[in-house]
């Protein structure tokens, strides 16, 4: 396994986190109030849904 890829991917993570906070800290902070209100379970199935999608993705491009 290349470790430096995964490193690079976790790296961009903190960048396309780093963009929303600055560029929309309000609406962000929104978006976790209403995550808050949530039950477990439909946040696990986004969750779930979160991670089927990434994993589509990385195949469907071959990363």
């Amino acid at each position: 396994m290349d470790w430096s890829l995964l490193f690079k991917a976790l790296c961009l993570v903190l960048v396309i986190e780093g963009m929303l906070l600055f560029a929309a800290p309000s609406r962000l902070r929104e978006a976790a109030q209403l995550l808050a209100r949530l039950d477990d379970r439909t946040l696990r199935l986004i969750g779930l849904v979160a991670m089927l999608a990434g994993a589509a993705l990385i195949s469907l491009f071959r990363i």
